[in-house]
């Protein structure tokens, strides 16, 4: 791709439709850029646009392309082909700097984060002169210029606080500091910068160490800074904090992490903090914009208040009380920024308040501080608050309908006083026992439960909703079970919140253990509500706001798992509901877990009803498959692998031979294109193996010329370290279904393929997978056979292969059915030499050793696995058993055997094994002959 006019041009055309709401416009032109985005000087391109485009909107756009381009494909990732050229990389790294610090933030921001990316891989090692060129930077003293270097500095340098310990990271982290630590102080000696000063503690922050030299220095002008007051740099808008505010906040949010990561170099100054930043609270307004501000130092409070050597600070009586009364309580009220949240970004209230992106709210920095001050006072702190609970709910009682946030933030402060340790699993594990929970639910959480009127005081029911996922752990069965049905009505509440909320408690109810790991609430007590959970769950969907609500589908996932069978007679009409749902989602896929647990709602009927009824299976066919079509055929990315499991699982069900409209796909499946994408590998592989497995004889009768196809699928994965283990599954789906002749001829060139790649690159994973192979084909064609055309591609091969690769590898076979694989296998070609390793494969442990020099790549650890495919759990394959019943216990077959082979030749049996087993295998051996009941001769 040249550097020309003319491709820019085009490039922007096509950037320019990617900003479209038209998703046939839209699609195509993201389609063209993936397509060209490995072709060299694409990414010059990119950036040449985001440079000299007179278009601002399209210059953004250019580089958000850019960064998300970058975060794709700058990695190289092992057997994968490398989509960024080594000139590209090198003019990236040569100009995105200058660039970066030239645009305006908007773009710089996104350019920040692309050099942070490469910086993640290539730096210091690839990108030597990174640092040098930031910090000459320092010296324009143009504001803009620091901010941006010191924003890209934040972003490369955050990645240390959360780093393994190695010798690696801290020679990484000492050329930082001799590189950066002397400018980076000079910059923060000139005082009138005041304006970038938040970026740089941003950058202190991520370098802790750097402190440890200049702490009075540093610790001075924090706390002189925190007790400015400069009114030039306060803003009168109640939404946007000033720069002030941030650099207060960021200060905070410093002392915190040094109280806590060097407490004795930093207790002289503490004692000046706790005053400035206690003076700050009890003088900071309840505006919006102060909130980071009172977040933080709350925060740090709590951070203080939690460590030993501190807690003389408070454990008087009147501070315990002054920090409920002038802290804790006012920074716990619903304001009406919060109320305004909940009715009008309900999206972003419930991502806020139950996915735990609440850390920098004042509600979530007050509850740290009531669990920080608990943990040294909880008997105290517990009699102070609950005081102020009932003073709460007194005042709520007297006028509910004005004084109804009174009562919320009660149970929000009691929600704080309780929760001691928690799981999102199980919510709160471990709670404060001067807290009686089932009095507080039963006196004040039900009762807004019961309400006739769900749409009534929509906050309170939210929290009540909320209380009872919170501390559904604790709270006995009979309670949980009275609120089933209350929370069912919920789901009909046109508040998105208190629906939602109603969603998720009934999914999280769903999913608790009782005894014998059963679920705690049995289908048996849901049959009253069955119908009318459906029904509400189904109907919430279609309220306004909540049309691709993730909590909601998830519900339904879970309440067709519990209720299994009970769902049957409702399947007819849900399954109409769940495939137009899917048509929709499908022309603009964006919210994922939605469209995730859609799909697996869509299995769960399948699995379910099929159970019953396997004939059922061509209905869902008929339903889904005009949708599937469709999908395929605009390429849907997001949903092509999803698409390829239910498959596979509604053609595993088929009884029958395999049905026509499947062969007419097989050829598609096979092309090279598809095969391109790390996200389709798994499924595709499932997807031929129900294939193989429903309708290997028409594949070798009718599609006898796709056969190579299918085996240039093998090869190209056997190729892959990421993927030979799909290769793997699909070859022994090959040797187990296949007709024998229709493989005849390709047979020698797949061990041929094999060997090469075990000579080129050995690895435990292949290695093990391997010798499943090898024992299966031995089960399947017989000893011979396998001996035959191990030694028609080398003379004695067989031999070199039991010697160098069997005997010594074979107790690395994990899985139940693997190792019953390599038994049987083994016990056909049994030989003097293999007899001790059968035997070890049964007796001695599993051997996961690793060797040190080996990079080793695990199924789960494949780069991309998850993040490009989502494995469906309730799409998932059975595992199979090749050999069957017609072996249940390996041991008895190598016993019975072995006499069959002692009956051929009297007397040599016994004397051979006698000279060649070390005694503890012959008393395994002798084992397993008196289970089968047979003796040696």
């Amino acid at each position: 791709m040249e550097l020309n006019d003319g491709n820019l041009q085009t490039l922007t055309e096509y950037l320019q439709k990617t900003l479209s709401p038209d998703p046939a416009v839209r699609r195509p032109a993201e389609k063209f850029l993936e397509s060209v985005e490995g072709t060299q000087n694409y990414s010059i391109l990119l950036l040449t646009v985001l440079e000299k485009s007179q278009n601002e909107v399209i210059r953004v756009c250019a580089a958000v392309t850019f960064k998300n381009y970058i975060k794709r494909n700058w990695r190289v990732v092992e057997d994968e082909p490398n989509k960024i050229s080594d000139p590209d990389r090198t003019a990236i790294k040569a100009n995105i700097v200058n660039l970066m610090l030239s645009s305006p933030e908007q773009i710089q921001k996104q350019l920040s984060d692309a050099i942070s990316i490469i910086g993640r891989e290539d730096f210091p090692q690839k990108w030597p002169d990174l640092l040098t060129e930031m910090v000459t930077r320092f010296q324009s003293g143009d504001f803009h210029i620091i901010n941006g270097i010191l924003r890209t500095a934040h972003s490369l340098f955050k990645r240390y606080r959360h780093e393994f310990k190695s010798n690696e990271l801290w020679s990484e982290i000492k050329l930082v500091l001799d590189t950066f630590a002397q400018p980076l102080t000079e910059l923060f000696k000139v005082k009138s910068m005041i304006f970038h000063l938040t970026s740089l503690f941003q950058s202190l922050q991520d370098l802790p160490e750097f402190f440890e030299d200049n702490m009075e220095t540093w610790m001075t002008n924090f706390h002189n800074l925190l007790t400015l007051d400069n009114k030039l740099l306060q803003t009168d808008d109640e939404e946007e904090a000033g720069l002030l505010e941030l650099l207060k906040s960021q200060i905070c949010d410093n002392a915190a992490l040094y109280a806590q990561k060097y407490d004795e170099e930093f207790q002289p100054y503490l004692p000046r903090f706790v005053t400035a930043i206690w003076n700050l609270l009890v003088t900071t307004g309840q505006e919006v914009k102060y909130d980071l501000l009172v977040s933080n130092a709350i925060q740090f409070l709590a951070s203080v208040c939690e460590r030993p050597h501190y807690k003389h600070l408070f454990e008087d009586q009147n501070v315990l009380t002054s920090i409920c009364e002038k802290v804790i309580v006012p920074n716990m009220e619903f304001r009406s920024a919060d109320e305004e949240a909940f009715e009008d970004n309900s999206e972003e209230y419930i991502i806020r308040d139950l996915e735990g992106s609440d850390i920098d709210t004042r509600r979530r920095a007050a509850c740290d501080l009531v669990r920080g001050l608990c943990k040294f006072f909880e008997g105290p702190v517990t009699g102070i608050f609950s005081g102020y609970v009932s003073s709460m709910l007194t005042e709520y009682a007297k006028n509910p309908g004005v004084n109804w946030k009174h009562k919320d933030a009660a149970i929000y402060l009691v929600t704080s006083l309780a929760s001691k340790a928690q799981t999102q699993k199980h919510g709160i594990t471990q709670a404060n026992e001067l807290v009686n929970l089932s009095e507080f639910f039963v006196n004040h959480i039900l009762v807004d439960l019961k309400s006739p009127n769900v749409n009534e005081f929509p906050v309170l029911k939210a929290d009540a909703i909320k209380y009872v996922m919170t501390f559904r752990s604790q709270l006995p069965k009979e309670q949980l079970l009275e609120t089933v049905p209350l929370l069912v009505a919920h789901l009909q509440a046109e508040s998105i919140v208190q629906h939602t909320y109603a969603a998720h408690a009934l999914e999280r109810l769903f999913t608790m253990r009782g005894a014998n790991n059963t679920t705690l609430i049995t289908p048996t007590e849901m049959a009253p509500f069955t119908e009318q959970l459906l029904n509400n769950l189904f109907k919430s969907l279609a309220i306004p706001g909540s049309s691709e609500n993730e909590y909601i589908m998830k519900a339904i996932m879970r309440s067709f798992s519990l209720l299994q069978e009970a769902i049957v007679p409702y399947i007819p009409t849900l399954i109409g509901q769940l495939t137009h749902k899917l048509l929709l989602v499908s022309k603009n896929p964006s919210k994922p877990h939605f469209n995730h647990y859609l799909f697996e709602s869509l299995c769960l009927s399948i699995r379910i009803t099929c159970k019953a009824n396997p004939d059922t299976v061509n209905s869902f066919e008929e339903a889904l498959f005009p949708v599937f079509t469709e999908i395929l055929q605009n390429d849907v990315q997001e949903f092509v692998p999803y698409v390829f499991q239910v498959m596979s699982l509604l053609l595993e069900i088929h009884t029958s031979s395999i049905p026509s409209s499947y062969m007419a796909l097989f050829p598609h499946l096979l092309q090279p294109a598809l095969w391109e994408r790390t996200g389709n590998i798994p499924p595709l592989v499932r997807l031929l193996q129900a294939y193989l497995e429903k309708g290997a004889a028409t594949i070798a009768s009718a599609a006898a010329d796709k056969i190579p196809g299918l085996l240039g699928v093998f090869q190209k994965l056997i190729a892959s370290k990421a993927n030979d283990h799909q290769g793997f599954y699909l070859l022994n789906s090959i040797v187990e279904h296949m007709p024998p002749d229709s493989i005849t001829q390709y047979r020698k060139q797949i061990f041929i393929l094999l060997f090469q790649r075990l000579q080129s690159s050995k690895t435990t994973k292949f290695v093990k997978s391997f010798l499943v192979f090898i024992n299966l084909y031995c089960v399947k064609y017989g000893a011979i056979a396998l001996q035959e055309i191990f030694d028609s591609i080398q003379p004695k091969m067989f031999g070199m292969v039991v010697e160098k690769i069997i005997i010594p590898e074979v107790q690395k076979v994990s899985g139940q059915v693997e190792k019953k694989i390599c038994a049987v296998g083994i016990t056909k070609i049994l030989t003097e030499y293999t007899l001790q390793a059968l035997i070890g494969l049964f007796e001695l442990p599993e051997d996961d050793s690793i060797p040190d020099d080996e990079h080793f790549i695990d199924i789960e650890d494949t780069p991309g696995y998850q993040t490009a495919f989502s494995q469906l759990a309730f799409a998932g394959k059975k595992e199979h058993d090749p050999i069957g019943d017609a072996v249940s216990n390996p041991k008895i077959l190598l016993a019975q055997s072995l006499h069959k082979l002692s009956t051929a030749c009297p007397g040599r049996v016994p004397s051979m094994l006698s000279t060649s087993l070390p005694a503890e295998a012959l008393q395994y051996l002798q084992g397993y002959l008196q289970a089968a009941t047979v003796q040696l001769v």
